[in-house]
């Protein structure tokens, strides 16, 4: 993929550490991201883990998982470092999780540090919680940090700093921080205005799914890189998808993902359906500026990622691959800066509805993109083609780049054909 003169949206491949295995054994999967026209990889944490097992109950920041150490490559650090730097000679950026929220409970921290954490009326560890709809979810293998108002916050807030040194200096190029919103935005500007001063380019994302927007406009004031929207939610007609984006898009860019290691496999949620799973990795792609799957979305696997349970042996065979199509929605993607940017979006009438057409713009105006779905899984849907060329008037070229081949029309060009799930891309400029 060659050089553009923009500034390119993050293609991030999630590289989840359990089921990739232990650190030496990553290098396929590092190759088949850059295969598939990725440029970001993005681990999951991968610190020591607490009583629990899971990812995000960190014990020892400064330890790796034993899970993910191959006891004869040498020592844990150097089997890190040499990942980053495969991964670098791949020309890809590594990010990894920033955990900062909560510690697991048989942290040494709670004992050596016990004035960094909220505690309740008996003075002991108060666990984070979240709601999940009407029910309360509280993890019961964490406590929560008090980074706002801990007694001790000064090095509290020199240790997290110390943290983001240590791996920025290791070489990892960016961090994804974990329930961003809940941290003080004083805390974030903090680390991040110090990590980018003695790391430039160092890339900030925000973990801020089900955050009101206020806390989605503080996190932005804080000086986040990116945040992560949930389009993935979207059915294509309720209103909510295209307001958020209106709301947060002049504030901070976001990153789109089909599925996550938080949800379940889209082959399962879509029975198997793989021509609804590749529009839905479009529609990722081409809505927001960047985009992330985790490790074998290409592959159609079914089973859902679990942060304590998933080995290596999970591992699934194939149920399609889709590896070509992803390869070519990404290429399209770094093609136009229209994909890289997050311009205004707005609904078309496509005359069929059935078939959702969406105009996104470059912010300048002056590249504009067609997107055209047929969210029938069922039948070839047409639509009306002239009702939508109005879409690039005065634009001397426009183009079908559409990932899956081009759009089949009538010869008049009034209308056109979308397939089962079909996915076409006009773009003019």
């Amino acid at each position: 993929m060659s050089a553009t003169h923009w500034s390119s949206g993050p293609r991030i491949y999630n590289v989840f550490p359990l089921l990739a295995g232990p650190l030496p054994q990553w290098t396929p999967h590092l190759e088949r991201a850059r295969r598939l026209g990725f440029d970001w990889v993005f681990t999951n944490a991968f610190h020591y883990a607490g009583y629990s097992g899971s990812l995000y109950s960190v014990k020892d920041y400064y330890a790796i998982d034993p899970r993910l150490v191959d006891a004869t490559a040498g020592p844990p650090l150097a089997q890190l470092t040499r990942m980053l730097e495969r991964a670098t000679r791949l020309g890809l950026k590594v990010m990894m999780d920033l955990v900062i929220n909560h510690t697991a409970f048989d942290s040494p921290l709670v004992t050596e540090h016990p004035d960094w954490y909220k505690r309740g009326a008996d003075g002991e560890p108060l666990h984070p919680s979240a709601k999940d709809g009407d029910n309360k979810v509280t993890w019961g293998d964490l406590v929560e940090v008090d980074n706002a108002n801990s007694p001790d916050r000064e090095r509290l807030w020199r240790y997290w700093l110390r943290l983001a040194e240590h791996y920025a200096a290791l070489g990892f190029r960016g961090f994804r921080c974990d329930a961003a919103y809940k941290v003080p935005g004083d805390l974030w500007r903090f680390l991040i205005e110090r990590i980018k001063q003695s790391h430039p380019g160092t890339f900030f994302v925000a973990e801020s799914l089900g955050c009101p927007f206020e806390d989605t406009v503080r996190l932005a004031r804080s000086g986040f890189d990116f945040i992560f929207n949930s389009a993935k939610w979207w059915d294509f007609t309720e209103p909510w998808c295209l307001e958020q984006y209106r709301q947060t898009a002049p504030l901070v860019p976001s990153i789109s993902f089909p599925e996550s290691h938080d949800t379940e496999r889209l082959a399962t949620e879509l029975r198997g359906d793989q021509a609804a799973v590749k529009l839905r990795y479009a529609f990722s792609a081409f809505f927001s500026a960047g985009v992330m799957v985790p490790i074998g979305f290409e592959y159609g696997f079914r089973q859902r990622l679990d942060v304590v349970t998933t080995q290596p042996q999970d591992w699934e065979t194939a149920q399609w691959d889709i590896s070509e199509f992803m390869t070519n929605v990404n290429r399209v993607k770094i093609s136009h800066r229209v994909f890289n940017e997050e311009g205004p979006i707005e609904r078309v009438e496509s005359g069929n509805a059935k078939v959702v057409a969406l105009v996104k713009s470059s912010r300048d105006g002056k590249e504009k993109a067609l997107l055209v779905f047929n969210i029938d899984r069922q039948r070839t849907q047409s639509c009306q083609l002239m009702r939508m060329g109005h879409v690039f008037a005065g634009m001397s070229r426009v183009r079908d780049v559409s990932p899956d081949g081009p759009l089949q029309h009538a010869p008049d060009f009034q209308s056109g054909q979308l397939k089962p799930s079909g996915v076409h891309v006009i773009v003019g400029g």
